[in-house]
């Protein structure tokens, strides 16, 4: 029979084995960088959300496999009907998705990110004066166009400089359905060409990552009772997109390539200064303290020794400690030094890797027909950590490597939360429609999806986090199911998915 645990020792064996293993095997790797998701994760950030990385991700074109997809989101938390002025990238920000191609942790390709507002009537109140069918509609008062460029580097020089758009459009806030009545026929003429055989988007999606984020009162509450709303459902995000040729962004013979984004906002002197930064999930909501989270949006990656001691030296076992009595293990922890860092041998580790927390791809793996929500853990190496598709269930196998599935200990550990809760569409950009302010919230955590389909509805309540052993020879047929726990065991080489990992599990997690 297998073993179930409470809900409440499950819960803090999960937090405090996540958290203590996400702190080691960093030291002895400067400089390193750190990347992270982020909803909010920085004073200065937190009140400029228009400049706030919130999630990257990267995956070879499941309808187009000689191509990569890279996919950055911005501006946390957009309340669909929030009016009369909607959301928008702005003007004195360069948006930016980096690749390195040679595994140095610098970036080979900066693709830039520029946007110009216009306004066709100022003397109006409204985003649009009528019904919008086209990006140019003389009814769409409010208008954003960008620019691209690509910007090349060795060694962190810059060789060259290339516009491969300008003046494309970008997809417009989805005000309501009588204002929009065909939104997906304006996101489809946001999707342009442009130079050397590549795609771009930028506009406003449904956000596709999901969690609850009420971990961050007393880790649920104190005793448990706030689990289980997705806390992002309902909620947009702008975001930029771009689906390249593979050969246009690899080195002959070296198919992997490391992917993060930045913000740079224009400063009083007329320069640039970067304010926010995204790679792997979560590093600085939950590992900085206040007083470097600032800074370390600020920072260059190369420059990320500073914060070692607050990943080898991590609060969260010791708020779990004072919370729920489980002591924190021992510090510090140097035992995380393989996947997340250098990529798995094998796998999408570069040759000649420089120690970094880059998003890491191998773009000669080709798609899944039918991707398994467990990327690699469940045997398809086209999924996370091989990169992050947009439905990698990047929590549960988190999750399960901190309890030792890359040791061999076997679980099927996660947090009942298996899809987003709308559907994302087959072709680019792949992300799911934004949701429409015609859609009413009904209630905290909840808000209809947008109009590309249903999905799951994330309205577990309760302790649906349901642990048990599995035997060594069983599978998780990636349909979701059970969430086995083992004992809290040091989780040594791969296990470093828990550099982002873990903090990705605590702004994403939902049912425990």
């Amino acid at each position: 029979m297998p073993t179930r645990l409470t809900g409440r020792s499950r819960t803090v064996m999960v937090l405090a084995t996540g958290a203590a293993l996400f702190a080691g095997g960093i030291s002895g790797l400067a400089p390193m960088q750190a990347t992270a998701s982020s909803h909010r994760e920085a004073p200065l950030i937190s009140g400029q959300p228009e400049y706030d990385n919130t999630d990257v991700y990267a995956f070879v074109s499941p309808d187009k496999p000689d191509t990569t997809t890279l996919v950055a989101n911005f501006w946390p938390f957009e309340e669909p009907a929030g009016g009369p002025n909607f959301y928008k990238f702005n003007q004195d920000a360069r948006y930016e998705i980096n690749l390195d191609n040679d595994g140095d942790s610098l970036p080979d390709f900066t693709y830039r990110y520029t946007f110009k507002d216009s306004y066709q009537n100022r003397n109006t109140f409204l985003y649009n004066t009528g019904p919008v069918k086209t990006v140019t509609d003389p009814n769409l008062n409010f208008r954003q166009t960008y620019d691209l460029q690509l910007i090349e580097r060795k060694g962190g020089a810059v060789v060259n400089t290339q516009y491969l758009g300008q003046n494309l459009p970008v997809a417009p806030s989805y005000v309501g359905n009588a204002s929009m009545p065909d939104y997906r026929s304006l996101r489809n003429q946001a999707v342009k060409p442009i130079a050397g055989g590549a795609q771009s988007f930028a506009g406003q999606a449904d956000d596709p990552f999901f969690l609850d984020l009420r971990i961050f009162n007393l880790l649920y509450g104190g005793n448990l009772k706030e689990v289980g709303n997705d806390t992002l459902k309902g909620y947009n995000v702008q975001t930029v997109a771009l689906q390249i040729p593979n050969k246009l962004i690899t080195k002959p013979g070296q198919p992997i390539v490391g992917v993060y984004s930045a913000v740079q906002r224009k400063n009083a002197a007329g320069g640039y200064t970067q304010v926010s930064r995204l790679g792997m999930p979560l590093v600085n909501e939950v590992v900085n303290p206040i007083k470097d989270k600032d800074k370390f949006n600020a920072s260059v990656p190369w420059n990320d020794a500073q914060f070692l001691p607050n990943v080898t030296n991590p609060e969260v076992p010791r708020l779990i400690q004072s919370i729920y009595k489980i002591p924190a293990p021992p510090t510090p922890r140097n035992d995380l030094v393989q996947a997340f860092l250098t990529g798995v041998p094998g796998l999408n580790k570069p040759p000649n890797v420089r120690p970094a927390e880059l998003m890491r791809l191998n773009t000669s793996i080709p798609p899944t027909p039918n991707p398994k929500r467990l990327g690699v853990l469940d045997g398809d190496k086209a999924g996370y950590p091989n990169g992050r598709r947009l439905t990698d269930d990047t929590v549960d196998i988190t999750l399960q490597v901190a309890e030792g599935e890359l040791l061999g200990t076997k679980n099927d550990l996660g947090d009942a939360v298996d899809a987003n809760d709308v559907k994302f569409d087959q072709s680019f950009p792949y992300v799911a429609l934004p949701t429409s302010g015609s859609a009413v919230r009904g209630g905290y955590g909840s808000g209809s999806g947008g109009g590309s389909g249903g999905g799951k509805s994330g309205t577990t309540t309760g302790t649906a986090f349901s642990l048990s052993n599995r035997s060594a020879n069983s599978t998780d047929n990636g349909d979701g199911g059970g969430v086995p726990i083992l004992p809290i065991a040091a989780l040594a080489g791969g296990a470093a998915f828990l550099t982002g990992g873990f903090l990705m599990w605590a702004r994403r997690k939902r049912s425990i």
